[in-house]
């Protein structure tokens, strides 16, 4: 399974190289910590998932995701954020997320995540978000 990385802290991307890694049967297809440019880095690659921020230093997460979602529906989109409120979990689930975590507590569920999703792979939606 193919995929895309979109965070722009160094050490959270670090960290998630390292548990993607460890995931038998992921490749990592490319990593970037920019709206524009993960736009076109998700459209261009096709992954099966991306690994997606909210806030990234040049915009919001949710604009990739919006993009990915109109143009390439068949690309699970799951959503790894500090900001995991109620309202910003709403948001992503309606705007077509996969899955929704928080950074802080629910890092390492990534990895069962894409495994899920390997499994299910026409499922790119979970009515409970997590």
């Amino acid at each position: 399974m193919r995929v895309c990385l979109v965070e722009d802290a160094e050490v959270i991307c670090a960290r998630l190289v390292a548990l993607l890694e460890a995931v038998e049967g992921v490749e990592i297809a490319g990593q970037t910590g920019s709206v524009p440019q993960a736009i076109a880095m998700i459209l261009h690659e096709r992954p099966e998932a991306v690994v997606l921020d909210m806030k990234l230093a040049d915009g919001n997460g949710l604009d990739v995701l919006r993009a990915v979602r109109e143009q390439a529906p068949e690309i699970a989109v799951i959503v790894l954020t500090n900001y995991a409120d109620d309202y910003v979990r709403g948001m992503c689930m309606r705007a077509g997320a996969y899955r929704f975590f928080d950074k802080t507590s629910e890092f390492g569920l990534i990895a069962g995540a894409l495994l899920d999703l390997s499994r299910k792979p026409t499922d790119l939606q979970c009515p409970t978000g997590g």
